[in-house]
């Protein structure tokens, strides 16, 4: 599938610092059809921009970090617009669910080649927001919203690992009131997400076996405690992709967690705070730009 006209969506604050308008410039030079770059600012985010593309390009590319695919996926959803992804961020999540290269020139190489499918990916609805990856309740969350920005500036998703540390040493299970597809589930755990990707964003791992973001489902996911033993167990379970006691797992439609009281948590990288979470699938939302399967 060729496209006759293409849309650039560029994050100029995206964690990597590289000169992506001329790599862009460079792998369409050749390129037949049309192409334009737009540019965020402060007031002028990238879901307006893509708001305004709808009908008006063939493709919108988005380089940024896992908010901003985030943010124009949640203006896309439920249109005939396909997105690709060009990785800008810090962890890049996403990117790396759908094996796209991390290196800029060689994510434009699939783009330039037309060596690309397009799939229908699934999203996440948080009380009525759209999410793409994930939502992060107690530890998982905690170690996202007090990790150093310096930190994480100077050595990237290495600066979780440091917050983690201090998270999972700190962390006391708190009781859970789930309904799972309309199931009444009470549980104790330090840790609870609801995910649609499976990616953790490091190597090839994945949070658990069997998870699609491309099944029409959802995972919820609870961690039971964070003693030195499941955190054993754990790791083991992400090293070789197996399961284990020290997680609960459950693949839903819909999904509500209630709390005794409001908590911060993490909605892909965005931090909320409710007393009660709503979540609900909404199955092939969005079209996404893939690399050809070989």
């Amino acid at each position: 599938m060729s496209f006759k006209h293409i849309t650039f969506i560029i994050n100029p604050g995206a964690a990597k610092q590289e000169p992506v308008l001329s790599l862009i410039n460079q792998a369409m030079n050749a390129f037949g059809g049309e192409w334009d770059i737009m540019i965020t600012k402060k007031n002028r985010g990238p879901g307006v921009i893509a708001a305004e593309l709808i009908g008006n390009t063939d493709l919108v590319v988005v380089y940024g970090g896992d908010g901003c695919v985030t943010e124009v996926a949640a203006v896309l959803k439920g249109s005939a617009l396909p997105m690709a992804i060009l990785p800008g961020g810090t962890a890049n999540v996403m990117a790396k669910e759908l094996g796209i290269p991390q290196d800029t020139a060689q994510a434009l190489e699939i783009l330039k080649n037309e060596s690309y499918q397009i799939i229908s990916v699934d999203m996440g609805m948080m009380n009525d927001e759209p999410f793409l990856l994930r939502v992060n309740i107690g530890i998982m969350a905690d170690m996202v919203i007090t990790a150093d920005r310096k930190l994480k500036d100077s050595i990237g998703q290495l600066a979780y690992g440091f917050t983690a540390l201090k998270t999972v040493s700190a962390a006391e299970p708190v009781t859970y009131r789930l309904e799972i597809d309309g199931e009444e589930i009470v549980e104790q755990g330090v840790s609870l997400t609801i995910t649609n990707s499976g990616h953790i964003g490091i190597g090839e791992f994945s949070l658990q076996p069997g998870i699609s973001i491309s099944d029409g489902f959802l995972d919820v996911i609870l961690m039971k405690d964070s003693n030195f033993i499941s955190i054993l167990k754990i790791a083991g379970n992400t090293l070789l992709q197996s399961t284990t006691d020290a997680l609960l797992h459950w693949k839903c439609k819909t999904a509500v967690v209630n709390m005794d009281s409001p908590v911060n948590f993490i909605c892909d990288d965005r931090e909320v705070q409710a007393g009660q979470i709503k979540i609900n699938v909404v199955p092939a939302a969005i079209q996404l730009l893939v690399p050809m399967i070989h």
